[in-house]
Formats: C-alpha cells, sequence, structure tokens
C-alpha cells in the first residue's frame, strides 16, 4: 500500500526510495491513494481550529474565523497544496534529461519523488491542532528541512544518476519549489482581494 511507504521514509528512506522506484505507481493511483488523503490533514486540521478552538498570539484575545470563511481558505488551501505538488513532480520530470536522467512520457518517478518529499510536511499538518504560532512555525520549518533533505537524498535513486549531479538538480528543484511557494502567496493575496479573504468572529 502506497501509505506504508510514510513511514518507511522516516526510517530507513534509502531502501524507501528504491522500493518507489520499482514500484513505479501510476501519478493518477499516487495522487488518489496518497496526495489526495495526506494533503488533507493540514486542511482539515486548520479549519478545525480556526473555526472551533481559536488562535491566540502573545497575550492578545482569542482569534476565531466564522465556519464558512475557515472552510472556503482550507478548501483553497488544500486546491494549492495539490497543484504544488504536481508542479514540483512535472519539473522533477521536465529537468530530467538536463541531469542525465531518463525522461519519462508519464511522469511517474517525478511525481513520486514530489508526493514522498513532501511527506513530513503532510504530517506536519497535525500540529495545526495546536493553534500557537510559535509552535507550529518550528514544527513546519523542521518539516521543510526533512523534506527537502529526502528529496536530495532520493534523487538519484529515484531518478537513476550520480550523486553530484543530484546536487545541482535538487538545488535547481528547490528553486523551483520556492517559485511555486511564492506564487500561493500571490494567489492568496489576489483571492482576498476577490472575497475570499477570512472573516473573524466578533
Amino acid at each position: 500500500m502506497l501509505l506504508s511507504h510514510a513511514f518507511g521514509l522516516f526510517t530507513h528512506p534509502d531502501e524507501e526510495w528504491a522500493s518507489i522506484r520499482r514500484e513505479h505507481a501510476p501519478p493518477r493511483r499516487l495522487y488518489v491513494a496518497y496526495v489526495l488523503v495526506l494533503a488533507a490533514i493540514a486542511p482539515i486540521c486548520a479549519y478545525i481550529s480556526t473555526a472551533h478552538f481559536g488562535w491566540t498570539v502573545g497575550n492578545d484575545r482569542l482569534i476565531k474565523m466564522t465556519e464558512i470563511s475557515a472552510m472556503q481558505l482550507s478548501v483553497l488551501t488544500y486546491l494549492a497544496m495539490l497543484i504544488g505538488v504536481f508542479a514540483l513532480g512535472y519539473a522533477i520530470n521536465w529537468m530530467a534529461r538536463t541531469y542525465g536522467a531518463a525522461e519519462e512520457q508519464v511522469p511517474s518517478n517525478g511525481i513520486a519523488l514530489a508526493s514522498y518529499s513532501c511527506t513530513p510536511l503532510f504530517l506536519a499538518g497535525f500540529a495545526l491542532l495546536y493553534p500557537v504560532p510559535w509552535f507550529n512555525a518550528i514544527v513546519f520549518l523542521v518539516a521543510a528541512c526533512y523534506g527537502a533533505w529526502l528529496m536530495f537524498d532520493g534523487l538519484p535513486i529515484v531518478m537513476g544518476i550520480e550523486k553530484d549531479r543530484a546536487v545541482m538538480y535538487g538545488g535547481a528543484l528547490l528553486t523551483v519549489a520556492l517559485v511555486i511557494l511564492v506564487s500561493t502567496r500571490v494567489g492568496s493575496v489576489l483571492l482576498w482581494n476577490m472575497g475570499f479573504g477570512p472573516v473573524f468572529v466578533n
């Protein structure tokens, strides 16, 4: 089962990456059985915490969103995560030939590498149930660092290239990931101006 890889990436990542390469799961199956499930963790937890628990920043009053607003933002976040993972997987496959890997017509390896590298960030979504900003920032920073390391570790195994080339390849992919992140931030601002911004409970 695809979800079993999530645990293996934390305990024995090299063997798990080799297993993922051999499995060669079709992108559609990988998305349905893995990404759609794990990517939902953060939006669901964020909805619960913002609509029902509320957030406190310092000694300020409790901040809560209306349920409709929290639902809208959670759905938009979920869609942004799905698009981001697909865009990163597409970029991995698109740059494959440049760094000596075999480009595929169906980007199974690229999507797999992007999806499984994002596993720490997906699981970090559970931290949103404890709505304290500094705690969430630390958890997501650690998850992002481990996800980046997973990508560097998995590139030579999944894409079948030398480790020296994987360093340059990984650097280019982290740049792409940052561009995707900035694009989602810009998209958030545009959507907020279109009426999808947060609505707080008085």
